[in-house]
């Protein structure tokens, strides 16, 4: 028996057998990304998707895709009213998104479509399953101090706008859980085990769904409610 003792044939071998291992790894990620889209930067954001790697990157692209936006709602059946432009300068709004029927407190307030899109996934992926889990009943409503406020950060007259300035952001007072009890951000924080556990909870989850979030951890000014917005922020999130 004579072996084959040609080198070239057997690097030739060696390339063959590493692409085909390079094609057969190739195919297993294309079907675990379609199995875990949240995980896959070219599938499409849905409602139901849980947060994963492409997550943050996909709502980014929303801010300057209105029209994309608004389909990542309606494609979640979802209802919104889509309001005309108003205001000027620093505080023109482009993007005047009503969630007609988010358990909000007061009602239908006016935000951005990517504010609107964050803050319905952070309900429905994050803060329903915590208050069913951590506090056992479901949710019934969540409260908030406000969306649209035309000022600069912190009220003065210097310094940058506050994404409030144009709805790009909401502030979370309190949630109202179906069985009654009220757990809000002043008096839960440093309150029982368990609505801490809660409060800390749903702001850690907020850091999936918004670029900034903004806790009592933060400062003395956010000690009655969490801030979440969607400022475009190039060098990542903010998640305090």
């Amino acid at each position: 028996m004579k072996l084959n003792t040609n080198p070239g044939r057997f690097l030739l071998d060696r390339r063959i057998l590493a692409l085909l291992v390079l094609a057969t790894l190739v195919l297993a990620a294309r079907g675990w990304l379609q199995n875990n889209p949240q995980h896959n930067p070219w599938a499409p954001l849905e409602i139901d998707h849980p947060a994963g790697w492409a997550t943050a990157g996909k709502i980014a692209a929303l801010r300057e895709n209105l029209p994309g936006c608004r389909a990542v709602l309606e494609r979640g059946g979802i209802s919104f009213t889509a309001l005309p432009v108003t205001g000027g300068g620093a505080c023109r709004r482009d993007d005047r998104t009503v969630l007609t029927s988010a358990p909000v407190a007061p009602g239908s307030p006016q935000m951005t479509c990517p504010t609107a899109t964050g803050l319905t996934l952070w309900l429905r992926q994050s803060v329903e399953p915590a208050a069913r889990e951590v506090l056992g009943s479901p949710l019934a409503r969540i409260e908030h101090l406000g969306t649209w406020n035309c000022r600069r950060i912190g009220g003065g007259e210097q310094g940058e706008w506050s994404e409030h300035a144009t709805g790009n952001a909401i502030d979370i007072s309190a949630f109202v859980l179906e069985d009654g009890r009220r757990v809000s951000v002043l008096a839960g924080w440093d309150s029982s085990p368990q609505e801490q556990a809660f409060l800390r909870r749903v702001r850690d989850e907020a850091c999936h769904w918004f670029a900034t979030v903004l806790s009592p951890d933060y400062n003395a000014a956010h000690a009655d409610h969490l801030h979440l917005d969607q400022a475009d922020r190039m060098l990542g999130g903010v998640c305090r």
